[in-house]
C-alpha cells in the first residue's frame, strides 16, 4: 500500500503536488474550454459547475462582469471568461456553463463554454507560459501542458476573480 505525502510545487501552482512512493507527483484539474481554447483550474479551486443559469445583469459593473445568479440562496458574481480573457463573445444562443470559485469568503461563477473532465496531469509535464502566450492570458495562466494535439492553459483563480480598477 503506497503512502501519498505533500511535495515541492512547482512555481506559481495553487495546490500541492502529490507524490506517491516518490516516484510520480500529479495535479488535478476541473477542465473547460472558452473559444475552443483548453483551460484548466486547480480542483481545489473549485466549488460547484453549474449549466446554464439565469443572469441578472448588475448596473454599472466591470464590462467582465456578467451580472449574478442565485446558487442555493447565496448571491454570486458572474464573471465572463471571454470578456476578462479579451475573447470575442460566443455565438448567439449559445448556452454557458458556470464553474464556480470562492474568493475572500465571496463566491464567483466563471462563465465559460463547456465544462469537459476532471483530469490527472504528471508535474514533470507542467511549463511555465510560453513567451507566445498573449498578455492577456499570461496574467492570469500559471502555465501549461502540452496534450495530444492540445494545449492545457492552467487558470489563476485569484487573479481571474480580482475586480479592481484595473480591470474596468
Amino acid at each position: 500500500m503506497g503512502t501519498t505525502i505533500e511535495t515541492t510545487r512547482p512555481p506559481g501552482i495553487g495546490t500541492a503536488f502529490r507524490e506517491t512512493n516518490g516516484i510520480e507527483t500529479e495535479e488535478v484539474f476541473v477542465t473547460l474550454t472558452v473559444a475552443d481554447q483548453l483551460c484548466g483550474i486547480p480542483v481545489l479551486s473549485v466549488r460547484d459547475v453549474l449549466g446554464p443559469q439565469t443572469i441578472t445583469r448588475i448596473p454599472l459593473a466591470p464590462p467582465e462582469v456578467a451580472g449574478s445568479l442565485n446558487l442555493r440562496g447565496r448571491i454570486v458574481t458572474a464573471i465572463d471568461l471571454r470578456r476578462r480573457l479579451h475573447l470575442p463573445p460566443p455565438p448567439s444562443g449559445s448556452p454557458q456553463m458556470s464553474v464556480v470559485a470562492e474568493q475572500g469568503g465571496e463566491l464567483y461563477a466563471l462563465l465559460v463554454d463547456q465544462v469537459a473532465e476532471v483530469m490527472s496531469l504528471k508535474a514533470a509535464q507542467f511549463e511555465r507560459n510560453p513567451p507566445t502566450l498573449p498578455q492577456e492570458w499570461s496574467r492570469y495562466s500559471l502555465g501549461i501542458y502540452r496534450l495530444q494535439g492540445r494545449l492545457l492553459v492552467v487558470l489563476d483563480v485569484a487573479p481571474l476573480l480580482a475586480l479592481s480598477p484595473q480591470t474596468v
